[in-house]
């Protein structure tokens, strides 16, 4: 059990919601490389490296806030503010604690507490990701902007060949 200074532990089960430190980058990497799975993204860091990088992020410009049912995280929400909007990079909830509302719950705090200074949150949500848009789009999030890919084939690194008009 976390006995983290300032966070109160509910036996009965409630969720309670506070600010990730950099200590809970040992718990948020795993669940980002879970997250990683479940959604279908191509990312193919390691563990280790997952919890280097959050650790880096909430060092940095990110911050987190966890979703704790009897001490544990059971989700967290990771965000950065923008000049007009927030930007969440990452939300999720383990597969147990999914259809309880901890989710909208992270959002609903995200609204309360991280918003003051924008009138709108941003997200990404990958194409195939269907659960996801169905989840975003039942709290009320609705498309803007469309990011396309052209996948390129293997090349040799410095090869502009590509790029050169034929003789």
């Amino acid at each position: 059990m976390n006995n983290q200074p300032g966070v109160r532990h509910d036996q009965r089960g409630e969720v309670l919601f506070r600010l990730a430190t950099v200590e809970d980058s040992s718990t948020l990497g795993p669940l980002n490389a879970q997250l990683i799975r479940d959604e279908g993204h191509r990312n193919s860091m390691t563990v280790p490296q997952l919890v280097e990088r959050m650790a880096d992020w909430l060092r940095g410009e990110y911050e987190a806030v966890v979703a704790e049912q009897c001490g544990a995280i059971v989700g967290y929400a990771l965000f950065r503010q923008e000049t007009d909007y927030l930007y969440l990079r990452q939300i999720f909830v383990r597969s147990e604690n999914r259809r309880r509302h901890v989710g909208r719950n992270l959002v609903d705090w995200l609204v309360k507490n991280a918003c003051q200074a924008v009138p709108r949150i941003r997200i990404d949500v990958l194409v195939e990701n269907e659960a996801g848009q169905r989840f975003w789009e039942s709290i009320g999030f609705r498309e803007y902007c469309l990011t396309m890919e052209l996948e390129l084939p293997p090349r040799a690194v410095g090869d502009q060949s590509r790029f050169v008009s034929p003789p």
